[in-house]
């Protein structure tokens, strides 16, 4: 669990400071960077079509990996890729990495793993998905996964055939009784300066505020599997996460356009998002890009809670 930092550390997050960002690395040899998660000062992230986690050190540099799938190609083909959108850390410690469930049945499926690498077991989420599409998501793309103390939250993202985003919550452990298991989906409603459809593309939860983020990018899409031009990527800042799942609907407290941080952030598809360091103030982020050309950017942010 996050904690303050020291006193000392408000040098850095002075409340006075604006959003900024803070730094950039591009990683030319890993593929459709999808999701991020952070524990231990370690960064875990995911591609969508990649066959290993890639860990990086706090500067954002690889300094280990997790293999996935037993794979010689680099980048697995389209057609059977298991699409991994979205990761998070289970209460045990665990990450728990899911497929968007965009094209059955290489999409519907989930691992769970130890951080170091180890013991990994494969989790088919066909009778859960099969669920959701049945239910109101015939196009389906889980982008968007996140732990809290009340359960999961994962995100379903539309596009501009059916421009709809919703969080669904879920209990934890929820694969285990996939054909029971209650859910609760709340429309997500986001209104950004040019009008354009934003899908919700990564979720992540601070237990010291909570608050909820999303990642939130434009793309001109009418599929859930197709890719299209990219436009421009927000964050979202959602307060009272804790009691989200009453709502009939969802609108965040707070809308960012990245581009008017800084204008490196244009044409750049924010695949996800997680907190590194929290103060009372601000939030430390890190952003993971995929801007489908093979090759994934890392974004460092500096964002005022408020």
């Amino acid at each position: 669990m996050l904690k303050y930092l020291p006193i000392f550390s408000f040098l850095l997050f002075s409340c006075s400071v604006k959003d900024q960002l803070k730094q950039i690395r591009s990683i030319p040899y890993y593929s459709s960077a999808s999701g991020i998660e952070y524990l231990n000062n370690q960064l875990y992230i995911i591609g969508d079509d990649a066959n290993y986690i890639l860990i990086l050190d706090k500067e954002l540099l690889p300094i280990d990996s997790i293999l996935l799938q037993d794979k010689a190609e680099n980048r697995i083909p389209k057609t059977i890729k298991p699409d991994l959108e979205c990761i998070s850390v289970t209460p045990e410690g665990k990450l728990l990495l899911m497929g968007s469930g965009s094209k059955p049945p290489f999409r519907d499926i989930a691992w769970l793993t130890d951080t170091v690498p180890g013991k990994m077991d494969s989790i088919k989420l066909d009778t859960f998905y099969s669920r959701l599409r049945e239910n109101g998501f015939p196009l389906l793309n889980i982008e968007g996964l996140c732990h809290t103390p009340n359960g999961i939250i994962i995100s379903n993202r539309g596009n501009q055939s059916i421009p709809e985003n919703h969080l669904l919550f879920l209990e934890n452990n929820f694969w285990q009784n996939q054909s029971s298991c209650s859910y609760n989906a709340i429309p997500v409603i986001i209104q950004n300066d040019n009008k354009s459809f934003g899908g919700v593309s990564g979720l992540y939860y601070s237990s010291i505020s909570d608050k909820l983020i999303l990642s939130v990018s434009t793309e001109d899409t009418q599929s859930n599997t197709e890719d299209g031009e990219i436009g421009k990527s927000y964050l979202c800042i959602i307060n009272n996460a804790s009691i989200l799942k009453n709502r009939k609907a969802i609108i965040p407290d707070r809308v960012i356009d990245l581009e008017a941080i800084d204008s490196r952030f244009y044409k750049q598809k924010i695949e996800s998002v997680c907190i590194m360091e929290e103060t009372k103030n601000n939030f430390l982020l890190t952003l993971v890009a995929d801007n489908d050309n093979g090759s994934s950017t890392l974004f460092k942010v500096l964002i005022h809670k408020d």
